[in-house]
């Protein structure tokens, strides 16, 4: 599957356009990586189990994505974005969503030359 953040592909032709699909995850914080959030704070610095949290939530959110995109009998995801917003204090949705396209068959994606 190809995802990209770009509305066309490049060496690609779009066939037909199926529309908005999207994947979500809510997390909540753990109060273990609070405490450990709560010592960095004072020290400073980045907050590792909070990044590496948000991550997951992420892919998890693209793999939820592209199922759907599936689903559909998609080919690739043009226009993709993530978003997030609080739900409550302490947990946030992370939105991954884009536009599901069939490729015209046979066409190669341009290659990079160095």
């Amino acid at each position: 599957m190809i995802v990209t953040t770009t509305d066309e592909i490049s060496g690609q032709e779009i066939a037909e356009v199926i529309g908005l699909v999207r994947g979500n995850v809510i997390r909540a914080k753990h109060i273990g990586t609070d405490i450990i959030a709560a010592l960095r704070n004072l020290v400073g610095g980045e907050v590792r189990e909070y990044t590496k949290m948000m991550a997951e939530a992420r892919e998890q959110a693209a793999d939820r994505m592209i199922a759907e995109a599936r689903l559909k009998g998609a080919d690739a995801i043009v226009g993709m974005r993530f978003t997030t917003s609080m739900v409550l204090a302490g947990s946030a949705e992370i939105l991954a969503y884009g536009t599901a396209v069939r490729l015209i068959p046979g066409k190669q994606p341009a290659t990079a030359v160095d």
